[in-house]
């Protein structure tokens, strides 16, 4: 097989990617490790718990213990599906804080601060409530607010504004902080991955191939040179050949996985474990940056949850309205509002994010709601400063890396998320939450002293799956890819995804990953032409 752009990972990034490639009449093959996007509860928006776990569409990583975080293996979910990610995570689209980017572009990343990426955001949404000025209009992705609101989302967003946050009506608009309802990526009643949405509009050109059940074995060079991927599908090694570059996509674990059992990465390590080295760029696998958060749980009564909805018999109406007018919980994500908030006064934007969802989940079984009514906020770390490792563990990509994410390692992060919990804390101490409070079930009134509550974070916090930068883009000696993506010292080779990101943003990535992949795909664009 032999195109002009050959793509590895048909996730959040690739499917983009695939489509703005293909539209300019480039030929193009998008190769995915994993199935076509058949599995039903990939398109209900709340199927997403079905889906966290699930082997044929899910990577199912998992990282090493570290003391940092009591020795405990934390699951990691990853897309491996048409779609990637954007296939099963909750749904929630957020750009971030403009400060983000702007950071980046002073870190040394060329052409990519918030001016010069609002136009790639506002390209790739369709979002009919926004100021025109910053949102796009007629993108490829459906963006909309909650169909269905619960009135304990309204308590929520209430309560916060009576705790001193202000209200934002577009929590992607020009004003990224205070408490906001949440937007969701959609395709009509059904879930909007790019698969489903970018990849759909690109499916019938002749000029793309879309493989599936194809996992990337390694790159293939001419020197320094990158001229294609030797992929194994069916039990039998086949070589797909780019004649212009090749585009590795496959996300912020396999992106830096791939690269190392091919021989780019950190020469010393490629050699412990048996790689030819064909490039030592220190980088590849460092800079990992991650989302840790803790929940804040409150039992209520005198309201409806999701944990009620959940059961029959209301399960039943809930299916009902979903299919015949498209609202109701399975229309859900994972977060009705959410709150930007700073953890301590002097800071230039939010370092923390509230997430808060009008349900409440067992302890002891994951993704299971209880019974009971219950509310939760997640304590999310929004600007960490720890940053971890995603390093080869055998020159057979089959075999998995190791992922080593170092949360809360800098100390700054543990103080972050102490504040957190105290803006959760108070929020739900409200007056317009009295009528439906009870008592707090996690951490729970006994968890008071700073101590107690630093325990709490350590033995009970967790990923809220949005690993990204370990192919980190910038100038330095520890950057990956430039500020046009290509791979540093190699050529035909560029790596388009949320590994590139340098920090990672403040919210949700899948956002911003698409944002990267839209601007990528013009630059790759513009670079042919140069030629």
């Amino acid at each position: 097989m032999q195109a002009d752009y050959v793509i590895v990972g048909a996730g959040s990034a690739g499917c983009v990617l695939a489509n703005r490639l293909s539209e300019g009449g480039a030929r193009v093959i998008l190769l995915e490790a994993g199935p076509s996007d058949w599995h039903p509860m990939i398109h209900v928006p709340a199927g997403v718990l079905k889906l966290l776990h699930n082997p044929r569409i899910n990577w199912n990583y998992a990282t090493q213990g570290e003391a940092g975080t009591a020795n405990r293996s934390i699951h990691w979910p990853r897309g491996r599906v048409l779609g990637g990610s954007s296939s099963i995570n909750g749904m929630l689209f957020v750009r971030g804080n403009s400060a983000d980017y702007d950071n980046w572009a002073q870190m040394g990343c060329r052409g990519w601060s918030y001016e010069e990426c609002l136009p790639f955001f506002k390209s790739i949404e369709r979002y009919a409530p926004g100021d025109a000025q910053m949102r796009g209009k007629s993108g490829p992705l459906l963006i909309e607010d909650y169909r269905t609101v619960l009135p304990l989302t309204h308590r929520f967003v209430e309560s916060a504004q009576q705790a001193g946050f202000p209200f934002t009506p577009d929590l992607s608009g020009a004003q990224m902080e205070g408490v906001g309802y949440s937007q969701m990526s959609r395709n009509g009643r059904f879930r909007g991955s790019t698969a489903r949405t970018f990849l759909a509009e690109a499916r019938n050109r002749p000029n793309l191939e879309v493989v599936t059940n194809a996992l990337a074995a390694k790159l293939l060079f001419n020197g320094k040179r990158c001229t294609g991927v030797a992929i194994l599908q069916n039990g039998a090694q086949k070589d797909v050949y780019a004649n212009r570059e090749v585009i590795v996509s496959s996300g912020t674990i396999n992106s830096p996985h791939l690269l190392q059992v091919s021989g780019i990465g950190p020469a010393s390590h490629l050699k412990s474990i048996g790689v030819h080295v064909v490039h030592d760029l220190p980088g590849v696998g460092g800079n990992l940056s991650d989302h840790y958060a803790v929940r804040v749980s409150m039992r209520v009564r005198n309201a409806v949850s999701i944990n009620q909805l959940s059961r029959p018999p209301r399960l039943l109406k809930e299916i009902a309205n979903w299919m015949t007018i498209g609202k109701g919980a399975l229309t859900f994500g994972v977060s009705s509002a959410q709150c930007f908030c700073r953890s301590r006064e002097g800071l230039a934007s939010p370092d923390i994010q509230l997430l808060f969802s009008p349900a409440s989940y067992d302890e002891n079984k994951f993704g299971t709601l209880e019974r009971k009514p219950g509310v939760t906020i997640a304590v999310s770390i929004a600007r960490p400063e720890s940053r971890g490792t995603i390093m080869a563990t055998s020159a057979d990509a089959r075999e998995r890396p190791a992922i080593r994410p170092n949360y809360l390692s800098a100390p700054g992060d543990l103080r972050v998320s102490m504040a957190g919990i105290r803006h959760a804390r108070k929020i739900f101490a409200q007056p317009a939450f009295a009528a439906n409070r009870v008592e707090e079930i996690a951490p729970g009134p006994a968890v008071g002293s700073d101590a107690q509550i630093e325990s709490y974070i350590r033995s009970a916090g967790t990923t809220i799956y949005h690993p990204v930068g370990t192919c980190k883009m910038g100038e330095d000696p520890m950057a990956v890819v430039d500020s046009r993506l290509r791979v540093r010292g190699m050529t035909g080779l560029r790596v388009i995804d949320a590994s590139i990101m340098p920090a990672v943003t403040t919210g949700n990535t899948n956002a911003p990953t698409i944002m990267i992949a839209e601007k990528g795909a013009s630059m790759i664009r513009e670079d042919a032409r140069a030629a």
